[in-house]
């Protein structure tokens, strides 16, 4: 009796913390790229060369300020709310294998390259 009480507890305090964090238990995940600069017309002339067939690593390396740069811009995999709004709403939102962008933050602005997408 006190054994079923005590998982029933751990059962409904699981189902809290689920639903008080999202992206914990198998909600969305998200693996991206970005490229970061200080002004949007740099932002959209890298956008052109990547366009017109510059690999999108390549051009991270050579022009984004962020240390994820020395990776091609590779952030990894997060979950929802892990980056800032505007990031993240075109991550979780856009379509995953396309350059957007340019996307304004507090830091700059971004191209993102969307690599994969679990929802």
């Amino acid at each position: 009796m006190l054994r079923s009480r005590l998982l029933l507890s751990l059962v409904v305090v699981l189902a809290i913390f689920a639903l008080a964090t999202p992206g914990v238990f198998g909600a969305a995940r998200a693996s991206a790229s970005h490229i970061l600069v200080s002004t949007e017309a740099e932002c959209q002339k890298l956008k052109e060369q990547i366009a017109a067939g510059a690999d999108f690593a390549d051009v991270a390396k050579e022009h984004s300020s962020c240390p994820s740069s020395r990776k091609g811009g590779a952030l990894g995999t997060f979950g929802p709310g892990q980056m800032v709004k505007e990031f993240n709403d075109v991550v979780f939102s856009d379509e995953v294998g396309v350059v957007h962008g340019p996307v304004k933050t507090q830091f700059g602005y971004h191209l993102i390259l969307i690599t994969s997408r679990d929802d």
